[in-house]
């Protein structure tokens, strides 16, 4: 397949994209989808969350991603999660769309359903198949939920647009329902939408189309895919590489690949502390049998890291979470040359959810405009993001009502 063209040719971190659906991103840096967790628990967005994307936009990246925006308010994956439906203040969501946009930037809204991974003091947690382990459990969903999925996914899309998002990322990564539906550590069903990895990829493609349906052609829609589950019994490479063929067909404009989950007890990849960046092999065998731009997400941190990984030729975009929390003028500084590597703290003790906790803490801080770093101790960290969740918790109650049982 020849994937050659005149964007995809230059290393340069700093030429523009072109993607399939005829938008343009300024240049190849991304900054990926975090669960910021800076709703106000009714599922709008705070001043804060609007400042902080402001300050990334500023910092002259190509596109920011908001991570886990919901299509109900029934499988969220976090009280702080933002919820965009029919009964939604789209004033509050445009005043995020707006600042999230300045300098040239974009900002795309993440399609989320944490599914068996709901927050269950909020949710009702249900994925493709029952599961009853010791710090997981969930009901199977009906054949009638699934197919609220794309209705939902595609309404969240249109109302995105509507409100003045650059476009959609369509999450079927990290352990979330459409990697579950994906995972056969997830998904027994022996139903069209289990067993085969044909019919496990069938929900995802159905949300595609749905998706597509809602937005028109000329709109960003991007996908993020697991390149491995890293669990025994998960997906696995060779089953992810079927799903890029596919979506090869597909109306996607652009593949972010991941890979990892935060089911419990597992070690995401980004809070394993190894050396990035991860799943690069993964991306370089996509790259054979896709046309598709591809985006690398994982390790990524330093300036040598990121062009190395676009001089490859494996992708078209790089993916950065954490640096941003770090250094939220990463971009100018680099195209600047003035400053290569964000200094990443170094944890020594990690309690399970205490890395995540920290660098979601460093978001409101960003958020709030501070720039000295919260303290390094894990578990207060986590203990502060707990404490947050649970107020956050009873105003979600309050105002969604409690969760279906």
């Amino acid at each position: 397949m020849d994937i050659t063209n005149t964007d995809t040719q230059s290393p340069d971190l700093f030429a523009p994209l072109t993607l399939p659906c005829g938008v343009i991103l300024k240049n190849r840096i991304i900054k990926s989808a975090m669960s910021d967790s800076l709703g106000d628990g009714t599922g709008h967005p705070t001043t804060s969350q609007i400042q902080l994307y402001h300050r990334w936009a500023r910092g002259g990246l190509a596109a920011s991603i908001v991570g886990e925006v919901q299509g109900s308010a029934k499988f969220a994956e976090k009280p702080g999660n933002l919820v965009l439906d029919a009964k939604s203040d789209l004033p509050r969501f445009e005043a995020l769309a707006t600042q999230g946009a300045i300098n040239n930037a974009h900002l795309w809204l993440q399609l989320g359903h944490a599914g068996a991974m709901a927050y269950a003091p909020t949710s009702s947690p249900a994925g493709p198949s029952a599961l009853k382990l010791p710090e997981l459990t969930c009901r199977e969903m009906s054949l009638r939920e699934i197919a609220k999925v794309p209705q939902e996914m595609a309404q969240t899309a249109a109302l995105a647009q509507q409100t003045g998002f650059g476009g959609v990322q369509i999450h079927a990564a990290h352990g979330f329902l459409l990697s579950q539906f994906l995972s056969p550590l997830f998904n027994h069903r022996t139903d069209s939408y289990g067993g085969t990895i044909h019919n496990r990829m069938r929900l995802l493609f159905e949300v595609i189309s749905a998706v597509r349906a809602a937005v028109g052609p000329d709109y960003p829609v991007i996908l993020k895919l697991n390149a491995t589950d890293q669990l025994e019994g998960g997906l696995n490479e060779r089953d992810a590489l079927t799903v890029v063929g596919a979506l090869d067909h597909s109306s996607i404009d652009m593949i972010d690949i991941s890979g990892g989950t935060y089911f419990p007890g597992a070690k995401s990849a980004s809070d394993s502390g190894g050396a990035g960046p991860y799943f690069l092999d993964f991306a370089r065998r996509a790259r054979k049998i896709t046309a598709k731009p591809l985006m690398l997400t994982g390790g990524i941190k330093t300036l040598q890291q990121a062009q190395n990984v676009l001089a490859s030729g494996a992708v078209d975009v790089v993916g950065l979470a954490r640096a941003f929390c770090l250094q939220p003028d990463l971009v100018n500084l680099w195209r600047a040359d003035q400053y290569h590597a964000p200094v990443f703290p170094r944890f020594f003790q990690r309690p399970e959810g205490g890395v995540t906790a920290w660098f979601t803490l460093r978001m409101t801080d960003l958020a709030d405009g501070l720039s000295e770093p919260v303290p390094d101790d894990l578990h207060q960290a986590l203990a502060q993001y707990e404490i947050r969740d649970q107020e956050r918790t009873k105003t979600w109650i309050a105002h969604f009502g409690e969760p279906e049982i």
